[in-house]
């Protein structure tokens, strides 16, 4: 079975390549096309506009100067031999709960292969107190038992089942727990500076307050020490509110 890995950490990311040795001691047949440096919080961006540039740095692992997504695609399209059978992206140093998903790469790079078609799961660990972890391996069998599942009960089409892990050993870890997406609050902030010649500019992005959803959401249930298992649909169409426009529209 081939399986393709990419990141948005950079080809050089620890959880990449424990990730990729994992799956190889299993027995897949591992690609791994990945971003040459860090892409987080690129989203879903494409290099339309740009040319990408491809190394291949080992035997099946190559680095493309590009973006998550770009990786994805070009591996279904242009590096490998044929299709992949699973898409996976990870491991993701940092979680991807809540909103974070939308400006995920990590999440972008598995949403390109179920765009594509293809299973595709993305797997993220939470950073730790400083001075622990990070805990790769507990990341890893959580990732091989969600694609052992998968592979004997697929998903539906155009779906990606999105992984985060708590930093801490397996053997602390309380099991594998289905959540829906919470939403995850951060401080707003825009740091403004100025740099030695005299020119303004600035940093976005506060911190991390809480998150909102109730106990059956992924946020509170990391923070419970779950790993959880949150399945997203590639269509994000509103179901209800399409209804409702629908009483207004002209059909």
């Amino acid at each position: 079975m081939r399986l393709l890995v990419s990141n948005d950490d950079g080809i050089e990311s620890p959880g990449l390549l424990l990730l990729a040795e994992t799956l190889r001691a299993a027995h897949y047949d591992v690609w791994v096309v990945a971003p040459r440096f860090e892409q987080s919080a690129k989203s879903h961006s494409l290099s339309m506009h740009d040319p990408l540039r491809v190394d291949e740095v080992d035997e099946r692992m190559f680095s493309v100067t590009g973006t998550p997504a770009d990786c994805v695609y070009l591996a279904i399209h242009g590096l490998l031999p044929g299709p992949p059978d699973v898409v996976i992206s990870g491991i993701n140093r940092g979680s991807n709960l809540g909103s974070d998903v939308h400006y995920s790469g990590t999440v972008a790079a598995a949403r390109e292969g179920a765009l594509q078609g293809l299973p595709a799961l993305a797997v993220s660990l939470a950073s730790g107190q400083i001075g622990e972890g990070p805990y790769w391996e507990t990341a890893a069998a959580v990732l091989m038992r969600s694609l052992a599942a998968i592979l004997k009960q697929p998903m539906p089409p155009r779906t990606v089942l999105n992984l985060n892990v708590p930093a801490c050993p397996l053997a602390e870890l309380k099991g594998i727990r289905a959540c829906r997406l919470g939403h995850r609050v951060y401080a707003p902030k825009v740091d403004r500076r100025v740099d030695p010649r005299g020119k303004h500019y600035v940093w976005i992005g506060g911190p991390h307050l809480h998150f909102e959803g109730g106990e059956d959401a992924d946020g509170p249930a990391i923070e419970a020490g779950w790993a959880t298992a949150t399945p997203l649909a590639c269509d994000i169409t509103d179901s209800h509110e399409l209804e409702r426009i629908r009483a207004w529209t002209d059909d």
